[in-house]
């Protein structure tokens, strides 16, 4: 009996050493599966499936839950400039049990393909979600949510796609001038105030985009590492993208193009926005007269993480007010 539970025990330890090395070797070879495999996480807790579809050239990665009935209104959420899917996730496990909902990670970022040479600016990005939303729901409008770059693809979108769009919201968006702070002056510059390459650059983004400490993520050793990487490996990407959204002819594009917006909609900010300043909120007012206006106290730039009770009530009262 011993000598059975001896070889047993050797062989299990054979098999966990085993298993060991093929997971290091897996992520020496591929170390953001690590990151990927917390996404995978959060994206169950949230009670998402994940899907793909091509359009074009462009194969789109999305997470989405259709557990509600057929006729519940379908809400698309965009991401903002260096986000992904995953920042929306807190708010559509708020909404997927009322609606059905969808959430992209656009063209260019995230686990979607990425074109050398393409344009990632708002124009170009508008058009793709326009074809997306065809996609996704061929026969009905959706309600359209884009938080800071993506409020400002979404903005163009809802007023060059009324036919695609029953609803938009945006959330802390760019596009349009608003007052000046500190990360507006250096996006002028020519700088990247989101840029990643060691350690306090990934704590200065940090307390750049979150002001509630409570919802600001901890990245431990070794996914800082990996997400440090990643960030550097992404840096020229960044510049390019910056350079057209931040710096380009269309950096104010959003906001012209908003006059045209007709479909209820709302605009949502928070108080201590250290990147899009609450500013931005007036002007985009001024431009959707009927939008309703949701001002957050206590939070930053990611309203959507860190108050996301709110901002799913907020996106309650869009569509139930403009129904």
């Amino acid at each position: 009996m011993t000598v059975t539970r001896s070889r047993a025990f050797r062989a299990a330890a054979v098999v966990l050493v085993a298993s060991l090395l093929v997971a290091a070797a897996f992520l020496w070879r591929n170390p953001y599966a690590l990151i990927a495999g917390d996404f995978t996480r959060q994206r169950i807790a949230a009670g998402l499936s994940k899907a793909s579809v091509q359009i074009g050239d462009d194969r789109w990665v999305y997470a989405y839950s259709d557990a509600t009935p057929r006729d519940a209104p379908l809400i698309v959420m965009l991401h903002g400039f260096t986000g992904s899917k995953e920042n929306w996730f807190p708010v559509a496990r708020r909404l997927r049990d009322r609606y059905r909902v969808v959430v992209p990670d656009l063209p260019g970022w995230g686990e979607s393909n990425r074109i050398d040479g393409a344009d990632y600016g708002f124009l170009a990005q508008s058009a793709r979600v326009a074809r997306f939303v065809e996609a996704v729901s061929p026969n009905e409008r959706v309600v359209l949510l884009g938080h800071s770059m993506g409020g400002g693809i979404a903005a163009i979108t809802a007023a060059r796609h009324p036919s695609r769009v029953s609803h938009v919201g945006l959330i802390d968006a760019a596009g349009v001038r608003f007052r000046d702070n500190r990360f507006g002056i250096d996006v002028l510059a020519g700088k990247n105030p989101f840029a990643v390459h060691d350690d306090a650059s990934l704590e200065r983004y940090l307390d750049t985009v979150f002001f509630d400490e409570a919802a600001k993520p901890t990245i431990p050793w070794p996914a800082d590492r990996i997400y440090i990487a990643r960030r550097r490996q992404d840096a020229a990407f960044e510049q390019r993208v910056l350079d057209r959204i931040g710096r380009g002819d269309e950096r104010f594009l959003p906001g012209d193009e908003a006059a045209d917006i007709r479909q209820p909609a709302l605009l949502l900010w928070c108080r201590q926005d250290a990147v899009i300043d609450a500013s931005a909120m007036a002007l985009y007012a001024q431009r959707i007269a009927q939008a309703r206006r949701v001002l957050l106290d206590g939070c930053g730039h990611m309203s959507i993480l860190e108050k996301p009770d709110a901002v799913a009530q907020a996106v309650i009262e869009l569509i139930e007010r403009g129904k």
